[in-house]
């Protein structure tokens, strides 16, 4: 099959990127991916970045001083997702040790960068639910976005340096009749300032230093792309809905180019990730209360937690008896026998009596394991799944 291509239409970028200037986010990938392109998987990815643990110096067994005298918290045991509602300015690496710290929680990491001039959906996996990371990073992510008009720059959004500047203002018809060419499957040549590795580094690092990055145009798919507000005020309001590794950024800056007007992302909203909903955020300071009314006996964070088997909405269940159980657990294969045994293969997650047990394969009438979970420590509160239905 032949794919459409956006870039066939898009002149040749000559955009100079000497002398870029660095985003004051730094220390984060710029990076509103629809799945994180660069992988990043989250099991404990805050490690690297530190949290509120973090060494004053590089010998990790020189004990250091504590604040105000408080003791030491222990980590415990924790378990589930939260869809924190992200608020603008603060890295995908703050908000994992930020969570980390509120719950205590011994793991956590999330799953699919979110650019820190964005807000929105960032689902943080806590305990066993890290390793269900992947099925949300590769399920479909939903943004609301705004494009300023006339300016196109070197990072496709505000906090970059102008390198092209236009009159001209599109109007809502020529949108909307430019959209199909960016829906369905397309290629898209990522920003310039992006977390694509290019000989061993980082493009973003590399554009930083003034080098010209060459990116080669690379297979994405948009499911969804629809012009939602067109006012005078040169800014045009869209949503997309689209698959792993899209650039929103790219989406401004290849129309703005089309439509011989430039144009950069000035506000993103991230509102949908795999199965997580807007109405499943929770924002920053609600958690924080929560954690206050906790510690004072008043509540429990466990009502902050989804089941770590909502991300797994779209694989099969099912269920065994405890003694197959046991032999999953111990990461034995179960030979699948009766009438009442599946006929298909591929990915399914297990359950014994209405827990979730392990995600296994079945293939040649055997069922086996692949990931068991030990769910011993806090985990949702048993209403939480019935909530969301």
């Amino acid at each position: 099959m032949t794919m459409p291509s956006a870039n066939r239409a898009i002149a040749q970028q000559t955009a100079d990127s000497q002398g870029a200037k660095k985003n004051i986010f730094s220390g984060e990938p710029r990076d509103e991916r629809c799945a994180g392109d660069d992988e990043r998987r989250a099991g404990d990815d805050e490690r690297r970045a530190g949290d509120d643990e973090r060494r004053t110096n590089n010998d990790p067994r020189q004990k250091q001083p504590r604040q105000n005298n408080q003791p030491r918290r222990d980590k415990r045991d924790v378990h589930g997702w939260v869809i924190l509602d992200k608020p603008i300015g603060m890295t995908s690496t703050h908000a994992v040790a930020v969570l980390k710290r509120l719950f205590q929680a011994k793991r956590a990491g999330h799953a699919g960068t979110l650019d820190p001039l964005a807000s929105g959906g960032l689902p943080i996996a806590l305990g066993e639910a890290t390793k269900t990371v992947p099925f949300v990073m590769d399920g479909r992510k939903r943004y609301r976005f705004t494009v300023a008009w006339g300016e196109e720059r070197d990072t496709d959004d505000t906090e970059g340096r102008v390198v092209r500047t236009s009159e001209l203002r599109p109007s809502a018809e020529a949108i909307r009749a430019l959209l199909p060419q960016f829906t369905g499957l397309i290629e898209q040549i990522p920003p310039q300032y992006s977390a694509i590795k290019v000989q061993g580094e980082r493009a973003y690092d590399l554009a930083r230093d003034g080098e010209t990055v060459e990116l080669k145009p690379r297979p994405v798919e948009i499911h969804e792309l629809t012009l939602v507000e067109h006012g005078d005020n040169g800014q045009s309001v869209f949503e997309a809905e689209c698959g792993k590794g899209t650039y929103v950024r790219a989406l401004a800056r290849d129309i703005g180019r089309i439509l011989g007007c430039f144009g950069h992302i000035c506000a993103l909203r991230r509102t949908l990730v795999g199965p997580f909903r807007e109405t499943d955020m929770i924002p920053l300071e609600e958690l924080e209360a929560l954690c206050n009314r906790a510690a004072s006996g008043e509540g429990s964070l466990a009502d902050a937690l989804l089941p770590v088997e909502t991300a797994l909405d779209d694989i099969p269940a099912l269920a065994v008896t405890r003694a197959d159980a046991a032999r999953l657990h111990r990461g034995q294969a179960v030979l699948l026998r009766g009438r009442d045994a599946p006929n298909s293969s591929g990915t399914v997650y297990v359950t014994v009596a209405g827990r979730l047990l392990a995600l296994a394969e079945i293939g040649n009438g055997e069922l086996i394991p692949k990931r068991v979970f030990n769910l011993t420590g806090l985990t949702a509160s048993p209403g939480r799944s019935n909530e969301r239905v």
